[in-house]
Formats: structure tokens, C-alpha cells, sequence
């Protein structure tokens, strides 16, 4: 354990953009540089400006729309063609005309790639990685020299795949980048190459060699990719073999498995090993800048991600939950407020009596006895027998409480419904429902069409309660998913419906579950609205006001 100080290099800009399905427009890109210059971030690789338009862009904005504080902005590129001098070659040019502090290029450490892919000698390749890092040196750059595929080609040809970085030394690189580009390494194997190039090229101390720095203004740096799922593991042994530097990306995103995650390496590195990367205030930001590049992404968050993940510290097991009830560290590997997360308790089948017991006093509900709360937990256990899954529709589970408590009125009560689908010539396919809704003393008999039975379902109650709850004006339905239970009974499958709903403030999620899919749906839907007002109104201290008897309305 130390205080000493591990450089961070994001990639998410580039390397990021490679994985599938990842995709950032240049306004995404110079937003999320922002929030990561804000974070703490050291060097921020903005992209690649010989590899196409958007980069180019990039970088011409960045010099007017990108006033960094802290990070310093690099543009990626390679060495030059073999036969060519750096000064010929357009891509190189481009990285000067990028105009960042920071260039940083990749070359071949691996036989095989300088043979078969890049059609050259060997002697070649060291020549235009030397004179590429010296042409940039020349341009007043600082200069990092990825040593793609280093760790094959070190496995492959030790001997060639630290001349390759002597080569870059020569030129004048003022960091080494040792690059896992299959992703196939294992952290024993990354952690002896890592030895020999402290030794053998660095003359660096390290902790099987005494000899002096003589090269102590050189950093070594580590570019791991996933493959193995050891992406994470072979930065932390690189560092814990000597180097100063990682690069990764946010959320682990990148080409194939995606690149060494940089949402688990600083807390591991910070909290675990004991080094700085960032201030504790901006890693309690750690949670929000995840989430805020999975949104720029248009992808949704991995709740499963360790540290960052809306799971991460999740507890269901009534085992787990019982000793996190008596002991908040007893299933928890840190304190998630330390990364801006926080402990949850989920209720389902698997849950214990302390599970309904937490989440009662997390809903800030009160007037039940623990003999309620067991019988509450029993009839979660049955529905989910039954179908229903309740960790991942919470508001299902506040109204369960509720509706346990001693006088206890519901703001509305379903009488009957219909739901029914058509055709029409000249029309199409259209739906109508109705319902009949008791507010108060009075019932509300309502008729509404949609575009499907639950829309038309849903403007219909909304039609017969919107006069007395207003407010719901405001709700939206964001997200509705259906699931077959039981697939092999066909068409009588039991099915799950899941439904989420927003107020543009908060989100919350309830469900239902019959063999009747329209049941399914109004049991959620139903529950989500009676949610929504209940909440609304405690948290805007708003009395739910029932209506004066009208005539004729029944």
C-alpha cells in the first residue's frame, strides 16, 4: 500500500467508439471530454484524425470548445508506412495538425503483424517507429508509443519486442505503452513481461531487479483489452509491477470484449492498493460519470457492473440481508458512497423478514407489526410463485405495505373494465376500453380508444381520475415488457408484465402477472398510477381530495 500518484488515460473517445453498438456524435464527444477533465482524468486520447471526418472535427472544435483544467487532450495515430519518411506520410501530418499537447501512435512489437500484416522487415519497423516518435519529438509533442500486441510478441520474440521499444526510446518517447491488443493475457504472464521491461529497457528498479533509473523520465504505461475477462486483473498486476500509467475506458466499452475498465480499476486502485488517482471528492463522482457516458452512448447501464452498477451493492438473500441489517460491511466490499453508489435492498422470493423490515423503513412507512411484515413476505412469496417478480417493480412492493396498514383508502378502486380490439374498413386495427372506477362514494364510468387494449386501458382510467388528480397530467409510461413464463402451454402461457412510469422527476416500475395478458397489464398499470398519486401527494404535501357527489354519474 502507497500514496503514490497512478496517471489515468482515458480512451473512451476512440477506443470506446470501437466496441459494437457504441456510437458518439463530435457534441457527445467533446461533452463527455468535458465531465472527464472535470473527473480527474490525466490525458484524454480524443480520437484518431487520420481515420476519418468526425476526429478531424474533433480536434478543430476542441481548440475553441474545449478549455481543459486539468487533462491534458492526445490524438492517436500510427508510425508511418513502411519505406516512407514521417514528413511523407499524410496520416502523420494529421496528428501535427491535430495541435494537441499529446500524440500518442502505435507500432508493432510482434513479428508476425511486421511479417504478415505490415509486409515489411524487421529492421524496417524499428526504423519508422524510431523516426516517427523523433519527427514528432521534433514538433514540440510529448509523445506515448503504444507497443501494440506487445505482450504475443514478447511471447512470440522477446528479444525483437524490446528492440522495438528501445527503438521508440531512441526517438525520444516519453512513455511506453505496453498494449494486451487480443486481450489474451493472463495477469503472471503480463506481470513477467512487465518485469523485463523495467530491466532490461528501462533499467529501472523493480521488484526483482536493484539496478538504478537511469531512464526515470520515461513512464511505462499498461493498454489492456478483455478478452479473457482479465482486462481489469492485468492492469492492477502491471501496476503492481512498476507501472505509472493505465489506460482504459469508461465502462469497459471497446472493440470485441471491450477494453480494460476504468469504472473498476480506480476504485480498485485508490481504495484497494492504495494509490491516488483522483481526489475523493471526484471518485464519489464515479457512479454519475458512468452513467453520464452510458446516456451519451444511448446504451443502458449495466446494473450487474461491480462498483458502478445499480446492483452492485444489492442484497435479496434474507441471509445477506439479515447480516447487513446487523452489520452494513458484513456483504459489502467497500463503502459504495466512497464511488457516489448505495446499499439497496431488493425483495423477492428469496427474501427474509428483515428484507420487508428495510425496505418498509426505506419507503419511510410505519404502523406495521412484524407479525404484518411475515405475512406480507408470504404473499410476495406466493405471487412470485404465482408469477410476479417483485426486484424490479419496488413501487409494487410500497403499495403492498401500504395497503396492509390499518384504514388504509385507496385514492381510486377499479369496479370492472373491458377491453376489446377491432378492425374497420376504412379505420384499421383499432382499440376501445372502458372502466368503471369508484372515487370515493361515487362511481366514473369512462370510454376511451387506442392505438392497443392497454393504451386504450390506460386513457380511459386517466379520463375517469384526471378532475380529482391532476397531477397525472405529468406521468408518461417509459418503458412496458412482456415475458412468457411458461412458453410450453402455448397460448395459455402465464405472462409477466412489467411496466415503468415517469413523472419527468423519477422513475418507478410495477408488476403484474395472469394467464390473461390484460390483466397482466391493468394489475401493473393500475398499481402505477395508485403509486404515482399516493407518492406525489406525500411529496408535495398535496391532500388527496375526493370529489363531490354528482349526479348521474353512476
Amino acid at each position: 500500500m502507497n500514496n503514490s500518484k497512478i496517471s489515468l488515460y482515458d480512451t473512451t473517445l476512440r477506443d470506446g467508439t470501437q466496441g459494437e453498438g457504441v456510437s458518439l456524435s463530435c457534441d457527445d464527444k467533446l461533452r463527455i471530454a468535458r465531465r472527464l477533465d472535470e473527473f480527474g482524468m490525466d490525458y484524454i486520447e480524443g480520437g484518431w484524425p487520420g481515420s476519418n471526418p468526425k476526429d478531424i472535427e474533433f480536434f478543430e472544435r476542441a481548440r475553441n470548445e474545449l478549455p481543459l483544467t486539468h487533462a491534458r487532450l492526445a490524438a492517436f495515430g500510427s508510425t508511418c508506412k513502411a519505406g516512407l519518411h514521417p514528413a511523407d506520410d499524410e496520416q502523420v501530418q494529421l496528428l501535427i495538425h491535430a495541435n494537441t499537447p499529446v500524440v500518442t501512435i502505435f507500432g508493432k512489437s510482434w513479428e508476425l503483424h511486421v511479417t504478415e500484416v505490415l509486409r515489411t522487415s524487421l529492421e524496417e519497423n524499428l526504423r519508422i517507429i524510431r523516426e516517427t516518435v523523433r519527427f514528432l519529438k521534433a514538433h514540440d509533442r510529448q509523445v506515448f508509443y503504444d507497443a501494440e500486441h506487445f505482450f504475443d510478441g514478447y511471447r512470440a520474440n522477446p528479444e525483437y519486442a524490446l528492440a522495438t521499444l528501445q527503438a521508440a526510446l531512441v526517438g525520444g518517447a516519453d512513455c511506453i505503452v505496453l498494449c494486451d491488443t487480443n486481450g489474451g493475457s493472463l495477469p503472471w504472464q503480463v506481470g513477467e513481461a512487465v518485469d523485463a521491461v523495467l530491466q532490461e529497457v528501462l533499467g529501472q528498479n523493480s521488484p526483482t531487479s536493484p539496478r538504478p533509473a537511469p531512464l526515470a523520465h520515461v513512464s511505462l504505461s499498461i493498454h489492456a483489452h478483455n478478452d479473457s475477462e482479465t482486462g481489469v486483473a492485468n492492469t492492477l498486476e502491471a501496476v503492481r509491477r512498476g507501472c505509472t500509467q493505465v489506460q482504459g475506458t469508461l465502462n469497459g466499452y471497446g472493440e470485441r470484449c471491450g477494453n480494460a475498465n476504468l469504472t473498476s480499476i480506480i476504485p480498485d486502485l485508490q481504495l484497494k492498493m492504495g494509490y491516488t488517482c483522483v481526489p475523493a471528492d471526484r471518485l464519489r463522482e464515479l457512479v454519475d460519470l458512468s452513467r453520464y457516458v452510458s446516456e451519451m452512448a444511448n446504451l443502458h447501464p449495466d446494473s450487474h457492473q461491480p462498483f458502478v452498477g445499480q446492483s452492485a451493492f444489492a442484497h435479496k438473500g434474507g441471509t445477506h440481508v439479515n447480516a447487513v441489517v446487523k452489520s452494513v460491511m458484513s456483504y459489502q466490499h467497500i463503502d459504495p458512497a466512497l464511488i457516489g453508489n448505495q446499499s439497496r435492498v431488493l425483495v423477492s422470493e428469496l427474501s427474509g423478514k428483515d428484507n420487508i423490515a428495510s425496505k418498509r423503513k426505506e419507503f419511510g412507512l410505519d404502523g406495521l407489526s412484524r407479525e404484518e411484515e411475515r405475512r406480507i413476505l408470504q404473499q410476495i412469496k406466493e405471487l412470485e410463485n404465482a408469477g410476479f417478480a417483485f426486484e424490479s417493480a419496488e413501487a409494487s412492493v410500497d403499495l403492498m405495505l401500504r395497503r396492509a396498514r390499518a384504514g388504509y383508502q385507496p385514492p381510486f378502486e377499479m369496479i370492472d373494465y373491458t377491453a376489446a380490439v377491432e378492425y374497420r374498413a376504412g379505420r384499421g386495427m383499432f382499440s376501445e376500453a372502458t372502466v368503471k372506477v369508484r372515487v370515493g362514494e361515487d362511481l366514473f364510468h369512462e370510454v376511451a380508444d387506442g392505438n392497443g387494449p392497454v393504451n386504450a386501458l390506460n386513457r380511459a382510467l386517466r379520463k375517469a381520475i384526471l378532475p380529482f388528480y391532476p397531477r397525472l397530467h405529468s406521468v408518461h409510461l417509459t418503458d412496458y415488457k412482456v415475458r412468457i413464463l411458461d412458453s410450453g402451454n402455448g397460448t395459455a402461457a402465464m405472462t409477466r408484465v412489467l411496466i415503468d412510469f415517469s413523472d419527468g422527476d423519477r422513475r418507478w416500475a410495477t408488476v403484474g402477472a395472469s394467464t390473461n395478458i390484460i390483466e397482466a397489464s391493468w394489475i401493473a398499470l393500475s398499481d402505477s398510477v395508485e403509486y404515482f398519486i399516493l407518492t406525489d401527494g406525500e411529496r408535495n404535501q398535496i391532500a388527496i381530495t375526493l370529489p363531490t357527489p354528482v349526479a348521474g354519474t353512476d
